[in-house]
């Protein structure tokens, strides 16, 4: 059976161990995949899809850009344009126009 002494260095060590594991520092980044505007999109995506997720990012931002060819012909560069747009529509900024008086 667990004496007194026993069970308390038992609980300090679980403590020490669940306290170290909540630091305040962000999770490692993986060295390789796509990112696009600081947001990472995953691996293994082929040219036309990185492209997709490029242009979709840059329109949810405020400035259109699509390849109506590829949009129409490549499901890679399609389904990364939809990805790209959705990841990114919180980057939009709106300025405020100054009114003069």
């Amino acid at each position: 059976m667990f004496h007194g002494k026993t069970i308390s260095l038992l609980v300090i060590a679980t403590s020490f161990f669940f306290l170290t594991a909540c630091s305040k520092e962000k999770a490692p980044i993986p060295e390789t995949g796509y990112y696009h505007s600081g947001i990472y999109f995953g691996k293994n995506f082929s040219a036309n899809y990185q492209q997709g997720i490029a242009d979709g990012c840059t329109t949810a931002k405020g400035e259109y850009r699509k390849s109506h060819t590829l949009f129409n012909n490549d499901q890679n560069y399609n389904d990364g344009w939809f990805l790209g747009r959705n990841r990114c529509k919180d980057q939009l900024v709106i300025e405020d126009e100054k009114e003069e008086k």
